[in-house]
């Protein structure tokens, strides 16, 4: 059963490639993420169909994840919609920055997009008539933001924290901290009263103790081996590129995965798989492996499968 929610609130939940999108209807229509590229036709389609005819007014991104922001291009060609992105990630933005919004050391895409307001830490929004608190989320991205209605208890979390989990955390993997911040972000939301959480990613949930509770131990057994983070990046960015292309050849996974920078720092930090001739080829048989084992992905001939 989904937790209730504001009637001036509707979630998509889009599954693993795309961000989960919140409708805010009113006076004034606005939509938080927007979902990866490949899925920017149903993402506008999911958009015209809630609102019925209605524009879209305003656009707001809780981080620049290419999942969370993928479909900001198309929906400002449709709809003209006012854009709000991080402060912190504006100058990126307006020179359109592909290495440091992270989009090439990814190895994934997002069609270039503008802005028209930033959001720092402190601001206040209204949306669907309800008064939004801006909080800072660093851990997963350093620019991650929450956005919290204290009057009705709902946190809209990004992936700085799931039903079980939350995202990689990607600072740690260009050795930069991550851990902390993490750690300050969740006790920041504990703080909160939330009763309700919309995730970036899963079904909205409103055990938000035991979501924390899961969380703190996930996050102590990651920062207690930092390989650990860097072993579920490289399996986490495997399965986004499964979950976009629905199967890899295996021959071409190690070039593939070759071609992705943070891959190549995320191996620095897991020297089991370091073979001295050809650590990718040895990577993404332990990748391969590893997801097959966890019915992530499957083995067809030549071909990995998404499962």
């Amino acid at each position: 059963m989904i937790a209730r929610l504001p009637d001036s609130m509707q979630v998509f939940e889009r599954g693993w490639l795309s961000a989960n999108n919140i409708l805010f209807t009113g006076e004034e229509t606005a939509l938080v993420d927007s979902g990866y590229v490949t899925h920017a036709p149903q993402t506008l389609a999911l958009v015209r169909h809630a609102l019925g005819g209605r524009a879209l007014d305003r656009l707001i991104n809780t981080h620049l994840h290419s999942d969370h922001c993928g479909g900001n291009a198309a929906l400002q060609a449709a709809y003209g919609c006012s854009t709000a992105i991080p402060a912190a990630e504006s100058a990126r933005v307006a020179a359109w920055d592909e290495e440091a919004l992270s989009y090439r050391a990814t190895g994934q895409q997002c069609p270039r997009f503008g802005f028209d307001a930033v959001l720092t830490p402190g601001d206040e929004l209204e949306l669907g008539g309800l008064r939004w608190q801006v909080l800072g989320a660093p851990g997963h991205d350093p620019h991650a933001l929450l956005l919290f209605c204290a009057d009705e208890g709902v946190l809209i979390a990004g992936d700085a924290l799931w039903e079980n989990g939350f995202g990689v955390i990607f600072p740690e993997l260009a050795g930069e901290p991550g851990f902390d911040e993490t750690r300050a972000t969740l006790d920041l939301i504990a703080t909160l009263d939330a009763r309700v959480v919309v995730p970036g990613h899963g079904w909205v949930f409103d055990d938000v103790p035991g979501a924390l509770a899961r969380a703190y131990s996930r996050l102590d057994y990651l920062s207690s081996d930092p390989r650990r983070n860097a072993e579920n990046a490289v399996k986490v960015l495997v399965k986004f590129l499964l979950l976009e292309r629905q199967r890899i050849a295996l021959a071409d996974l190690p070039a593939l995965l070759a071609s992705i920078p943070v891959v190549a720092s995320a191996l620095k930090l897991i020297g089991r798989v370091d073979v001295e001739h050809d650590p990718y080829h040895a990577l993404a048989t332990w990748a391969t492996t590893s997801l097959v084992r966890a019915h992530a992905a499957r083995i067809d001939g030549p071909w990995l499968l998404d499962a």
